[in-house]
């Protein structure tokens, strides 16, 4: 296995939980473009075998501790290794790697936080319908249009990796959160379309917990961007 520590480069990292039908494919999809890090949180399958047989180096977090973790986990290992910026993606196949260069283009025009983002009109119900609720109601929350507060396709800068590490969400609700934190912070929120792909594969969110957390975190962001502007007038 090679050694993946590039300085001032840009690193992919795929977080990863029982995807072992799909990890193989994207690993090696992703590698023609940037080096691949696994993390692999707590799979029971041949999730963390596949992605090392397809030529991407693994972490393995034991037992199942959720994505915000893995992605916090890969931060870290992407800035000890001196990343400038990591590129996110899922494991399920839904995110495609050769869509990796408008990511880089827009990091090298300043983006801190670029993310994908996806055509609802080409989402399966009930996801479309919960895409564009939760579009407006966050949206509403930090007082400027966010056109995709859900995609896992992104690109961060290794300050905005700094940023997050400090995070208490350990679920879904970490993407959501990340974004907050560019808007406070005042660093560069960019987008960039990307497909919209949906196949054979499981979700890993459980509505109600979603949908609860999710109100949450939209309520905290609502008041941290509200002080976050009061605190600059």
């Amino acid at each position: 296995m090679s050694d993946i520590s590039h300085t001032n480069s840009v690193l992919a990292i795929i977080p990863a939980y029982n995807e072992g039908r799909h990890i193989g494919d994207v690993v090696r999809q992703t590698l023609s473009h940037l080096p691949v890090l696994v993390i692999d949180d707590g799979s029971t399958d041949q999730t963390a075998a596949e992605a090392e047989l397809a030529g991407a180096e693994v972490v393995r977090q034991i037992p199942n501790q959720g994505k915000g973790v893995a992605l916090m986990r890969g931060f870290r290992e992407a800035i000890n290794k001196g990343y400038s910026a990591v590129v996110m993606l899922d494991a399920d196949g839904q995110h495609d790697p050769d869509e990796i260069p408008a990511f880089l283009e827009a990091y090298r025009a300043g983006g801190d936080l670029v993310i994908g983002k996806r055509d609802f009109r080409y989402m399966p119900q009930p996801r479309r319908t919960t895409n564009r609720i939760g579009t407006w109601m966050f949206s509403w929350a930090v007082g400027q249009h966010i056109p995709d507060n859900q995609s896992g396709y992104r690109l961060l800068s290794s300050r905005m990796m700094e940023a997050t590490l400090d995070s208490k969400e350990t679920n879904f609700e970490f993407e959501v959160e990340m974004i907050v934190v560019c808007i406070q912070r005042g660093y560069q929120l960019a987008w960039v379309p990307i497909r919209t792909i949906y196949g054979d594969e499981r979700s890993h969110i459980r509505p109600l917990r979603h949908i609860y957390h999710f109100s949450r975190v939209v309520l905290q962001a609502r008041q941290a961007i509200r002080r976050a502007r009061k605190h600059n007038q």
